[in-house]
């Protein structure tokens, strides 16, 4: 079983200077987690969304992280892959250049970019999503292939070279961000790896890998985008590890139930978050009662209850002490999660929080599954 951590750039009462402080802040918990064992860190992209995602760059992030690291795998989970957002040529060429200046560290995952917000700021339509994402991961793992490239579909390239060639031959590892059954068995189908990016907990993960499973074993080949065949399965866990369980669960509940009105935001048209409660407010019980909102208005517009609709007010997860996560990863191992992709920064959990957070998974989680 492969670790690693997933980076959002989450941040309570933006300012400036508070985002570039979070943006180092992040590459340092990523320089911490290459010291303690954690195999790869992740970073999203996501563009104007305020409060729930500041990282827009990616590629620039990663590099820097690159920079200050040797061994950790470096991944784009994910870049938005429709065509407004950049163009697919340039998709491989950045990461065909990190892949070589990080020594064939890179792993690219991709996705739709399909809040409402962020299509408005690039001019992508809802309807073209899907097709273009297909489209670019065929032609980003055929340009890498190839020493000449063309293409000729929806959009018309070349002749020409993809420079730098990657490190890692034919090309780095694909994968998808995962979040519905439809989309797990897209991912089986392209022959891509499995983000699965949800917090509806460990029940719904064993849905997820069964899904994945069966879409394997139906697959024939018709779909895949490459001749390579990335059949990885990593599953999210939201965690705060401390050595007092009860600040730790009060940290991590914070932290999610910030996270999750920050999606109900930007994805569902709620009010922003709530950046200053009570000291003493009860954060399982608020996100409950969101839950309990959103199963009344789902009930009333007649639209099937599944756990990822309601997964982010799941608190069912890694806070408490380092036995807590153990017995979370034991719940993903028998499952049969082939990564475990920790979520710690959340835009209400202290930096100090967070590095505890990874020094603890390095020395006292992390080596029960070696």
């Amino acid at each position: 079983m492969k670790f690693s951590m997933i980076f959002e750039a989450q941040l309570a009462h933006p300012t400036p200077e508070r985002e570039h402080a979070l943006l180092h802040d992040c590459v340092d918990q990523a320089v911490l987690a290459e010291e303690v064992g954690f195999d790869r860190v992740w970073a999203v992209e996501h563009h104007s969304l305020l409060r729930y995602a500041h990282m827009s760059a990616s590629e620039i992030f990663l590099t820097w992280v690159a920079a200050r690291t040797s061994r950790i795998r470096i991944g784009h989970g994910v870049v938005t892959m429709p065509f407004g957002y950049q163009h697919p040529l340039r998709v491989a060429e950045r990461s065909a250049m990190l892949d070589a200046l990080s020594g064939g560290r890179v792993d690219l995952g991709a996705g739709r970019g399909a809040t409402a917000q962020e299509m408005a700021m690039f001019g992508v339509r809802a309807e073209d999503t899907y097709p273009q994402v297909e489209e670019a991961l065929r032609i980003v793992a055929a340009a890498w292939r190839k020493e000449q490239f063309e293409w000729h579909g929806s959009i018309d390239i070349g002749p020409g070279a993809v420079l730098p060639r990657p490190v890692q031959l034919p090309h780095p590892p694909l994968y998808m961000a995962c979040s519905k059954h439809d989309t797990l068995r897209t991912a089986a189908e392209y022959g891509v790896g499995a983000l699965v990016l949800g917090f509806a907990g460990a029940d719904d993960v064993r849905e997820m890998r069964a899904v994945y499973d069966a879409a394997l074993a139906a697959r024939d080949g018709s779909r895949l985008v490459s001749s390579e065949v990335n059949d990885h399965f990593a599953a999210l866990c939201p965690t705060v590890v401390l050595d007092d369980a009860e600040e730790a669960y009060r940290v991590g509940t914070r932290g999610q139930r910030f996270f999750a009105e920050s999606i109900a935001h930007w994805y569902g048209g709620g009010p922003s978050p709530v950046e200053d409660p009570a000291p003493d407010a009860d954060h399982a019980s608020a996100m409950a009662s969101h839950r309990e909102e959103l199963v009344a208005r789902l009930h009333e517009a007649r639209v099937p209850v599944r756990p990822s609709a309601t997964g982010t007010f799941n608190v069912d997860h890694a806070y408490g002490t380092a036995e807590t996560a153990v017995a979370y990863v034991e719940r993903l191992a028998e499952i049969g999660v082939d990564e475990v992709i920790c979520l710690i920064q959340m835009g209400t959990v202290p930096q100090a929080a967070c590095l505890e957070t990874i020094r603890q998974w390095g020395e006292r989680v992390i080596p029960r599954f070696r």
